[in-house]
């Protein structure tokens, strides 16, 4: 019997019979080929939308693996499940993107938040986290689409459930910003409403998908306080990180208030934050459909990554980490890739090996001014510090002024926006003097200070006395607003910002006293270089133990 095929093609007419074979054979080929080849080439269901994500015309990579998702998992695009919150599989492994390979799907959750009420969220529902006092954060798992008539996103059930009970009717709107208590500027920030899709939608042909994405949308705002760094940080990016840094950039953007300009000077970020381009949402009328939604951005504190928050442990230092990433050169993202540090080796040696410590000092204009900023410089460099003035308000990119911070020892300014800069100092080594102008001085901790020393920098704050703020010069040394601001905001009762804010930082510049501010300087040029010597004797191949 094991000879009978070799029989048969030798035999005469062997042609004919060899058909035959084939035509055995090729059935069974085919079935295999029918119930094998989806899992390796097809792309995810068109109902979901699928194939390589389109977005501006452009097609963004497939993920290098895919695995099977059952039919009760979330949408499956690319071959990740998105989830608002944990599910069955290993926690670790949802936040990868990664399964076992075989039983489980590929799940990312979506809420990277610890204790939050959207932690076991099921698939195809809508849950909101409004328990937080500064923002509100939602999420939307499942097959979501937008409709830019009413600026909605629209979560659609799944077409197995079509002949199922209606589910209840479900719809949340939300302003995605970060300061939902500031009445004032929430106001003016658009009002985006989630819902689930009503059956006539669901059958529409109105709501079929224009553009298909392989990855979940994070809808933020580019409104607000966007005009003023401190925000743009505060309020924006670093929220934006702590809600999408997870995903490891494998969401879509769709931004409110969008503009050209605000796109073009964080670009960087964005790109660091998104492999994809971002979505204008108030411009752009197509239908969208990813396979999830994530709608505001969680808020820790003043410039501030709260680790326990997190699942994944992240810090402010990992936020610095992921700014050196997108503002550095090609040989620091080589050297982070092959697992060193986010400062590069080369500035590194530089570090340690240079004689004198840099100074950077931020040049204000129009308020909150040092007045003696040139006899400050002399100052510094006769200290011993490499003095570099930082001028601000000078169009110059966010890339040069981070190649600039980066490279000083310490950075110096009076309270303002421009101090937000801080997080290009390198964690660990640095330090940061803060000048604090009369009567907010702990406002000025507050906002920078601790911020700063959470990173591992050097904190020194310099309080200015009432004879160094211009103050003096416009009200008696005796009056309540220069003897005792903290008095003269307490009996402004609910006008106290009022006062502040015209006041202590519209109305004051400084004129330092030197011999009192060289004391500072040298107290952080000391430390500094004990620092570069420490770390020059245990790198230095010749040194030799101390006895």
């Amino acid at each position: 019997m094991d000879d009978a095929p070799a029989a048969i093609v030798k035999a005469k007419g062997g042609r004919g019979a060899f058909l035959a074979h084939f035509f055995i054979v090729l059935p069974v080929v085919t079935l295999c080929v029918v119930v094998y080849a989806p899992r390796y080439f097809s792309g995810p269901p068109p109902y979901y939308g699928g194939g390589a994500n389109d977005v501006g015309g452009i097609s963004a990579p497939r993920p290098s693996s895919m695995t099977r998702t059952s039919s009760s998992s979330s949408a499956h695009l690319g071959g990740l499940g998105y989830v608002a919150g944990r599910r069955d599989a290993d926690e670790d492994d949802q936040q990868l993107g990664v399964g076992d390979g075989g039983a489980l799907p590929q799940q990312v959750v979506l809420d990277n938040q610890v204790g939050s009420p959207c932690s076991s969220l099921p698939n195809h529902t809508i849950c909101c986290d409004r328990s937080d006092y500064h923002s509100d954060v939602c999420f939307m798992a499942g097959d979501v689409r937008t409709d830019a008539a009413s600026l909605a996103l629209l979560l659609f059930p799944p077409r197995a459930a079509s002949s199922a009970p209606e589910p209840p009717a479900a719809e949340e709107r939300i302003r995605p910003y970060t300061r939902k208590w500031d009445a004032y500027i929430t106001k003016t920030i658009h009002e985006v409403t989630l819902r689930v899709a009503r059956p006539e939608e669901a059958a529409a042909a109105a709501h079929r998908c224009d553009v298909r994405h392989d990855a979940p949308v994070l809808v933020v705002t580019a409104g607000g306080y966007s005009h003023n760094m401190f925000h743009v940080f505060n309020d924006g990016f670093l929220p934006l990180w702590l809600t999408a840094q997870h995903l490891r950039r494998r969401a879509v953007l769709a931004v409110l208030s969008y503009s050209p300009r605000w796109a073009g000077t964080y670009g960087e970020i964005l790109a660091g934050l998104s492999r994809y381009h971002a979505i204008d949402l108030l411009r752009d009328k197509r239908t969208h459909c990813f396979p999830g939604a994530v709608v505001g951005t969680r808020y820790h504190d003043y410039l501030a990554v709260n680790s326990t928050r997190l699942r994944d442990n992240k810090t402010i230092a990992d936020f610095h980490d992921f700014l050196a990433g997108v503002y550095s050169d090609d040989d620091v993202r080589n050297d982070k890739a092959a697992g060193g540090s986010s400062s590069s080796r080369r500035p590194e040696m530089a570090w340690y090996e240079r004689r004198r410590p840099r100074l950077g000092i931020v040049s204000r204009k129009g308020r909150r001014v040092v007045e003696n900023q040139a006899a400050v410089a002399q100052l510094a460099a006769s200290v011993g510090f490499d003095v570099d003035i930082m001028e601000t308000a000078n169009g110059a990119p966010l890339s040069a002024v981070y190649a600039s911070v980066s490279s000083y020892d310490a950075l110096v300014g009076v309270h303002g926006a421009d101090l937000t800069t801080f997080l290009f100092l390198r964690p660990g080594r640095a330090a940061l003097a803060q000048i604090a102008p009369l009567g907010i001085t702990m406002l000025s901790r507050n906002l920078f200070g601790v911020p700063a020393a959470r990173m591992g920098l050097h904190y020194v704050q310099y309080d200015v006395s009432a004879r160094e703020s211009s103050l003096s010069r416009r009200y008696p040394l005796d009056h309540v607003v220069v003897a005792d601001p903290a008095r003269a905001r307490r009996e402004q009762g609910k006008q106290e910002w009022e006062l502040v804010e015209h006041v202590y930082l519209r109305g004051q510049n400084v004129s330092l006293d030197l011999g009192r501010f060289r004391e500072t300087l040298a107290r952080i040029h000391s430390r500094l270089k004990e620092q570069q010597q420490g770390h020059a004797s245990r790198s230095s191949p010749d040194a030799s133990p101390q006895i």
